[in-house]
């Protein structure tokens, strides 16, 4: 798992979740049971079921009150991302074969929604029937921004206003309910649980405006996926709407951005110029405001370990480069 070090505060029981994992994706049909496990192999940095216990640090922490929780909420996410490979056609995620590149679409879809009921009757063990609802709530909202994405691909009129609604849905609104239910399944107080909501939500947005500058700039060995993949597949993110209006070069910038397909040579160029423009530069500026308001969250929650331990997440988003 990427950055384990991370989670120092719950690196064994993060362990134990991940046992859990490999346990509860298991199928009795031998192809649903081996891509769902092959999608966990792939690794990940974990960051939502560990939020989810991080956030249980901060009132009577109980690692099998929050188990289910925690299981849940990396399947939901691991539901999206065999989806998402599907939609994008990727043929690798992390380094290695994606579920669509070994099983094809039709394996991949049946995947994630085998990922995703499986995570229902986890939520389903909770009375607290805040939980279900939150979840099913962000489930929908997601839903919402990969449809929006989907259709507004190679749309060139897209504001960043537009790109912050999308990413809201797409990532942020999961790691802040990661956050917010962590809080809720240990009875915290009500003040807490507010306050790592939205601690949860400004990291979550700085984390995929990252994401996105990642992108552009990224070690393609590092990032585990070609650089450029969003402006092959006509996806705009913050620093190609940036540079779309602020590039001396930006009509040429439109003309790369509208082709379909594009060559790698085009690709190329089209990062060179966005990254000549300023762009990057102001992407992570807003990284930086949007980190600084969720470590501003952490202020009412008392001084526990965890708090360090989410402090030094939120510094990691800000500088990581993978």
């Amino acid at each position: 798992m990427i950055g384990l070090s991370l989670y120092q505060e719950i690196q064994a029981d993060l362990k134990e979740v991940e046992r859990e994992l490999y346990r509860y994706v298991d199928a009795p049909h031998p192809v649903l049971a081996e891509s769902s496990a092959h999608l966990l192999k792939a690794g990940g940095k974990r960051l939502r079921p560990a939020f989810a216990l991080l956030a249980g640090k901060f009132h009577n922490y109980s690692l099998d009150t929050l188990m289910p929780l925690a299981v849940a909420l990396e399947m939901i996410h691991m539901a999206t991302l065999v989806h998402d490979d599907v939609i994008d056609g990727s043929f690798t995620r992390r380094g290695i074969p994606t579920v669509k590149a070994k099983w094809g679409d039709d394996i991949s879809l049946h995947t994630g929604d085998y990922l995703f009921a499986r995570s229902l009757i986890l939520i389903s063990s909770y009375e607290d029937q805040r939980i279900a609802r939150i979840l099913a709530d962000v489930s929908v909202q997601m839903c919402q921004g990969e449809i929006q994405q989907i259709a507004t691909s190679y749309d060139l009129g897209q504001s960043s206003r537009d790109y912050f609604y999308r990413i809201k849905r797409k990532t942020a609104l999961l790691i802040s309910a990661s956050c917010q239910l962590g809080a809720i399944a240990v009875n915290a107080p009500n003040q807490w649980i507010r306050a790592l909501k939205y601690y949860g939500f400004h990291l979550g947005m700085a984390f995929q405006i990252g994401d996105d500058i990642l992108d552009m700039i990224a070690d393609e060995e590092e990032l585990g996926k070609p650089v450029g993949s969003d402006l092959r597949q006509g996806i705009l993110t913050l620093p190609a709407i940036y540079a779309l209006r602020y590039s001396p070069r930006k009509q040429q910038l439109a003309d790369l951005l509208v082709e379909r397909p594009k060559t790698e040579a085009e690709v190329k160029e089209a990062i060179k110029i966005i990254r000549e423009s300023g762009a990057i530069e102001f992407s992570f500026d807003v990284v930086e405001r949007y980190v600084a308001k969720a470590k501003r969250q952490l202020a009412v929650l008392p001084d526990v370990p965890a708090k360090d331990t989410m402090t030094y997440i939120a510094d990691f988003i800000r500088v990581r480069s993978f």
